[in-house]
């Protein structure tokens, strides 16, 4: 037991002296991180980081604007931290993105982006506070408004909760100012819909790191199972399953996706899962296959044999631990093929669907507006975060191989 402790922890040993995997494995932890926070950590925090502004599409990075947040007639229920992580809180509010406003008495009389030709009047009451929208005559001042001042300035006003309440003018514009007036900046800019392109790349972030885990997790159990028997057994079930890595090797992954899709007569993220778990499993059974072919001519494999050891505990117990160096190898680089691949169907509009934001439909966004000067972000920042993550799992991989190779390992050891 202390032999194999010791073994493992050479070759973590020899994984850290690797700089270059060290800092990869280090950025995927960050990658992971931030796909589990998620709606935390987000700008913009609805849910699919859907609430975009349309007067700021196609904003480039550094992007900084005024905004009055109104109030919306309709309150969202309030979600738990988990639940907030996991699927975002509705907002309460619209935002009026603004060149600048001012106060003349109750209203608020604000100049809009990118039309200081057009005013926009709003109501300072109605902005600050939740205002019942009933009939109550009494207060009625305006179309939807139950207010009135009275003759010391105090404001007398219906809440949503029809109870009467009191304020003052200097009250309500020292709260507009603190909480209602927002000046924002969008790191990565915004899309062709005026969403905050930081927020959807985190988004998307989760999307990628779950396909990778969901889709090597289907591709490890087949290609483990179907790969044990194929080198174990032989005969006509190796012959068989050569046969099934043949016909599954020939079908490119689009056109299995699209197949799935019109099996299961749907389409979207869990069918890109299924999807992309199954056009990388092949890899894994031949490996396992071959590596099961020569380890069971092994003495140690002929000893267990006679010790009337069945052939599931030998497959289980005596053979893959032996391969394990190998498989966590190929799994480092099934997980970037299997977010290369969901990053293409999601380009071709055959993985996550609008209005969840995926790298792939980003890239594809961006690339219907190449034409404009203002939409290289929309293409570049996606793109980084593909290739990055990618280019990490690769070089991870090849630390992983350098580290499991047993000449290097034992070269380590006698130093």
């Amino acid at each position: 037991m202390k032999e194999r402790l010791s073994y493992h922890r050479l070759i973590l040993k020899r994984l850290f002296h690797n700089r270059i995997a060290t800092v990869s494995l280090a950025i995927i932890g960050i990658f992971c991180l931030v796909s589990l926070l998620g709606y935390l950590i987000m700008p913009d925090s609805t849910p699919d980081a859907n609430d975009g502004i349309i007067q700021l599409r196609k904003k480039l990075p550094g992007f900084k604007v005024t905004l009055i947040k109104i109030r919306k007639s309709i309150h969202s229920d309030t979600k738990s931290f988990f639940q907030k992580m996991v699927y975002g809180q509705e907002s309460d509010y619209v935002y009026i993105p603004v060149e600048s406003y001012r106060i003349e008495g109750l209203f608020i009389y604000a100049k809009l982006f990118e039309e200081s030709n057009i005013e926009k009047k709003l109501s300072l009451v109605g902005t600050v506070r939740h205002l019942y929208t009933g009939r109550l005559s009494q207060f009625r001042t305006g179309d939807t408004e139950n207010y009135t001042v009275t003759g010391n300035e105090k404001i007398v006003y219906v809440d949503v909760n029809q109870k009467v309440q009191y304020t003052t003018r200097s009250q309500l514009v020292k709260e507009f100012e603190n909480k209602y007036v927002e000046r924002k900046k969008y790191l990565l800019g915004t899309d062709l819909a005026g969403r905050d392109l930081l927020s959807r790349i985190i988004l998307g972030a989760r999307i990628s790191v779950s396909i990778g885990l969901v889709a090597v997790t289907i591709s490890m159990v087949v290609g483990v199972f179907l790969g044990s028997l194929a080198g174990f057994l032989g005969g006509w079930v190796d012959k068989l399953v050569l046969w099934m890595i043949s016909v599954f090797w020939s079908i490119p992954s689009t056109m299995l996706v699209i197949a799935i899709s019109l099996a299961l007569q749907s389409r979207g993220v869990w069918v890109a899962f299924v999807a992309v778990g199954l056009t990388t499993w092949v890899d894994i059974a031949r490996m396992v296959r071959g590596e099961i072919l020569s380890i069971k001519e092994k003495p140690y494999i002929d000893a267990a044999r006679v010790f009337g050891i069945s052939n599931r505990r030998i497959v289980v117990k005596h053979i893959l631990p032996n391969i394990m160096s190998s498989l966590v190898v190929v799994a480092a680089s099934s997980f970037a093929s299997a977010i290369l691949i969901e990053a293409g169907l999601s380009f071709l509009g055959l993985s996550v669907q609008p209005p969840t934001p995926s790298w792939g439909m980003m890239i594809h966004e961006g690339f219907r507006s190449i034409t404009g000067k203002d939409s290289w972000h929309l293409i570049l920042f996606p793109s980084l975060a593909v290739s990055l993550l990618v280019l990490c799992f690769n070089l991870l991989g090849s630390g992983l191989r350098d580290a499991y190779d047993p000449r290097t390992v034992l070269l380590r050891n006698t130093k």
